[in-house]
């Protein structure tokens, strides 16, 4: 019966390490783009968003990350300790993509919305995955989460 305890006591350690080393938990939505529906983690709290993709490896074709912010404006994403290249979508509080930028591995520049159009959205896909598709500028996004 002391095993029941410890093992309690083991959880609580665990968890507790997990949040303290950045390791979030993300809730995932499917996105639509034209006719392409998106598999996509949400970063929706402050401790999601500043851990963002950093640390993976790999992401499958059709899947993403979609930050939500506090309230639209100018926002800047960076790839610092991100090994995965990626292009980025920022997307107004209707959910049409304002611009895209391309993003490399492990560097600080700020890639960043078009100024003076405040966006709610950034949605982080696989290098290309935009150019691919065909999604542009002025096109939506639909099913965007809304901030909790």
């Amino acid at each position: 019966m002391k095993t029941v305890p410890a093992l309690v006591a083991l959880a609580i350690l665990c968890a507790a390490t997990g949040a303290a080393t950045g390791n979030e938990r993300f809730g995932t939505t499917t996105l639509t783009a034209g006719m392409h529906l998106v598999k996509a983690e949400v970063a929706a709290t402050d401790a999601q968003r500043a851990q963002g993709l950093m640390f993976r490896e790999a992401m499958r074709a059709n899947a993403g990350m979609v930050f939500v912010f506090d309230a639209p404006a100018t926002q800047c994403m960076w790839m610092k300790n991100t090994p995965l290249p990626l292009s980025v979508a920022f997307i107004d509080a209707e959910g049409k993509i304002v611009n895209i930028r391309d993003m490399q591995p492990h560097t600080l520049d700020s890639h960043c919305s078009t100024k003076g159009v405040p966006v709610k959205y950034a949605l982080e896909m696989n290098l290309g995955w935009f150019q691919q598709k065909h999604i542009k500028p002025g096109m939506k996004i639909g099913n965007l989460p809304a901030r909790k």
